[in-house]
């Protein structure tokens, strides 16, 4: 029974140890209480590349070099198609859609675009010229 009761104790103590660090970690939010409203954010200015970003590792999504506010994609309409698709490539001097957006396994004699690949800006972002949220290490690959 002290056995127990001197875990319990030890544990207790752990606990409270746990909870006075948890109490130093700060939000990216800053004080705000959670329920008030975000300060609004300063829109930061997009890069723009000639050419190509050299990725980050190897199967690295390939980003995107250029604006995209005004890019629209419903399921009517896909603007990215305009310049990036197998018919309108080259002469928009633009990247192909990758193959493997084509390949389906369920339907592998179909050659048309896979449905869950549509959505461009789930895998492709653009950059933006801002300063790390926080202390970060990492080093691209070769």
């Amino acid at each position: 029974m002290k056995t127990y009761l001197a875990i319990g104790i030890a544990a207790m103590f752990a606990a409270s140890a746990g909870l006075a660090g948890a109490a130093e970690v700060h939000s990216l939010r800053g004080d705000l209480e959670l329920n008030a409203p975000a300060k609004e954010f300063h829109k930061k200015k997009q890069m723009i590349v000639n050419g190509k970003v050299k990725r980050n590792w190897k199967l690295q999504p390939p980003v995107i070099p250029h604006k995209i506010g005004k890019e629209r994609i419903s399921l009517d309409e896909n603007t990215c198609f305009r310049c990036h698709s197998p018919d309108t490539y080259k002469s928009e001097k633009a990247p192909m859609i990758s193959k493997t957006h084509f390949k389906n396994p369920d339907k592998p004699a179909e050659k048309e675009l896979i449905k869950r690949r549509y959505y461009c800006f789930q895998c492709h972002v653009p950059q933006v010229e801002a300063k790390p949220l926080v202390e970060n290490t990492f080093k691209p690959g070769d």
